[in-house]
């Protein structure tokens, strides 16, 4: 399998491959590091077509996050639908520290400081292997309810994931969200899935952002996210805070009311171990 896979990737980029190693990818790809006769090294995902779909998608996101920003992020080779080639982004695979946070709220509050006209985005995205729709609309709110928690809802419930009695309790809760979220001061574009395995470290610093989500909404979701796993903490609130200010109230709602999203997300993917922070939630709220 990696014989032909390294047949495939030098074919694609004209270039001899002088060392490899295999990657941890997931989702069913194969990965693999290689190092290539002119010099660089590179970070491959490959699988069969109807595994291996998102590919082009994901390279379509990496170079759009290029274009729009500072981002650190992998340098596409080659995509097609069944093999993506990048750069290899150097890191160290070390602990996120108290300076790496502040680095990334550097980042990412310049980032989040381009305003874009809607929320959504030009095409529809992946979050994961998961389809994530980008209808494009003037309401955060609006476009939080209907593309993100009611759509995500209704998936994991079409597919058996999610119970009828919860899927009900989180509609009741849609028709609320106006007395929880508030609309962002402009829609920002987001990377979508800043999770600690998607951040990569080098020393005390971030080294690069890798498998986006992308689509333009309300910064604190992202920000929410962030948090879903501890992947930043305290260091990096303060230091995003004082260049970009979060509005009162986050911390004590809507950071969890945000996180429902990718927590539906897992629950598609990885089942009902992660049924008990929606049903916490909804708890709190009376629902």
């Amino acid at each position: 399998m990696v014989h032909r896979l390294e047949q495939q990737i030098e074919q694609a980029l004209g270039e001899k491959i002088v060392k490899s190693s295999r990657l941890g990818v997931g989702f069913g790809l194969t990965g693999l590091r290689a190092r290539l006769a002119d010099g660089r090294e590179i970070a491959v995902k490959a699988g069969r077509p109807r595994r291996a779909g998102h590919l082009e998608l994901e390279a379509y996101m990496l170079k759009a996050l290029a274009r729009a920003s500072n981002l650190p992020v992998p340098q596409v080779y080659y995509a097609d639908e069944t093999l993506l080639v990048m750069s290899w982004i150097e890191n160290t695979g070390g602990g996120i520290s108290a300076a790496v946070e502040r680095h990334a709220a550097e980042l990412l509050a310049a980032f989040h400081a381009t305003p874009y006209p809607s929320c959504g985005f030009e095409r529809d995205t992946v979050i994961g292997p998961l389809h994530q729709p980008n209808p494009q609309m003037q309401s955060w709110i609006d476009f939080f309810r209907d593309h993100r928690l009611l759509y995500m809802t209704r998936e994991a419930h079409r597919e058996g994931r999610l119970p009828s009695a919860l899927r009900h309790r989180l509609e009741r809760l849609a028709e609320k969200l106006e007395q929880y979220l508030e609309e962002p001061a402009h829609p920002a574009l987001l990377h979508g899935d800043l999770w600690t395995g998607n951040v990569l470290v080098n020393g005390d610093r971030i080294a690069g952002f890798i498998d986006p989500a992308i689509y333009c909404g309300h910064p604190e979701i992202e920000l929410a996210f962030t948090t879903m796993f501890g992947t930043f903490g305290r260091a990096f609130f303060e230091a995003y805070h004082a260049i970009s200010p979060i509005a009162p109230g986050f911390h004590d709602l809507r950071r969890d009311l945000y996180n429902l999203y990718p927590t539906l997300v897992h629950v598609r993917l990885f089942g009902s171990s992660y049924l008990p922070p929606i049903e916490a939630l909804l708890r709190r709220l009376g629902l």
